[in-house]
């Protein structure tokens, strides 16, 4: 991962930081999450939630069939 001002992105992300999500700790000890071209919208989660996040995406439940 690479930081930028605080936020993190995945390396897979690509040098231009768009289309890709963003991570950050929040100073409650949760996270922040924002997509790298939207970064004024910001989600707060916790580490449980981040983990279940994470999860989903690595078994696919929120990939689309291809048309």
């Amino acid at each position: 991962m690479t930081a930028r001002s605080g936020w993190q992105k995945s390396s897979f992300s690509g040098a231009s930081g768009e289309n890709c999500i963003e991570v950050r700790r929040s100073e409650d000890g949760g996270f922040l999450l924002r997509e790298g071209d939207v970064p004024g919208t910001v989600l707060a989660i916790t580490h449980v939630g981040l983990r279940r996040l994470i999860a989903a995406v690595k078994t696919g439940e929120f990939d689309r069939p291809h048309r």
